[in-house]
């Protein structure tokens, strides 16, 4: 009985995520209305505000969504037998890239970056800031384990340089959601043609 009504909890949660982030891209995150992402979801509004307190409390669900999703195909993509620092760096980064727009439009993600910047010390900051994080220490587990097998040179710190490419991923993540005419391809190349000289560099 315990497991039918988890399992229920769940769907209505799953529902209620759908029809929040259908109207954000439909009609944008600051015109959609919580009673009509209710009736979307086929919820009342008070059982809405069971699961969330505001549309703030759904936009903060679907990015962490976004992230546990690109760091579980991260951890598999780490274990592969990369022979080049570079094509490792670009497959990893190329999964946060394409999977970035899955729930989320570049309106959604410039909302998200703008509450986390001016409540710097809300729930939804701290939640966003510790997202960040993990994607950083992905990042550094692979150049880690580069340099276990070899690839990567014994002297580097791993970290360092994990966190140096994060935060240009981030902020090239930045500019791409400023620029509607940018795509992912073009984005990714970008980022691919800057990381090449650090790469290089740390190369065995």
């Amino acid at each position: 009985m315990t497991g039918l009504r988890a399992q229920k909890k769940a769907d209505k949660n799953r529902r209620i995520l759908a029809a929040a982030t259908t109207l954000f891209r439909d009609v944008g995150y600051d015109s959609a209305r919580i009673e009509d992402i209710a009736d979307m979801a086929g919820v009342s509004v008070g059982t809405f505000y069971n699961y969330y307190k505001n549309k703030g409390d759904m936009l903060m669900a679907t990015v962490s969504m976004e992230v546990e999703e690109v760091l579980a195909s991260g951890a598999t993509l780490i274990a592969h037998n990369h022979l080049d620092v570079g094509r490792a760096f670009a497959d990893l980064i190329g999964k946060y890239y394409d999977h970035s727009l899955t729930y989320l439009s570049k309106e959604m993600w410039r909302t998200a970056m703008s509450l986390s910047i001016a409540q710097p010390d809300s729930p939804f900051s701290k939640r966003y800031t510790a997202l960040d994080h993990r994607l950083s220490k992905q990042v550094c587990d692979l150049v880690r384990n580069l340099q276990i097998r070899g690839i990567v040179r014994k002297d580097v710190d791993c970290d360092a340089v994990g966190e140096m490419v994060f935060n240009n991923v981030n902020m090239m993540f930045i500019e791409f959601v400023k620029d509607e005419e940018l795509d992912i391809s073009g984005l990714k190349s970008a980022v691919a043609r800057q990381n090449a000289p650090l790469a290089s560099l740390i190369t065995v």
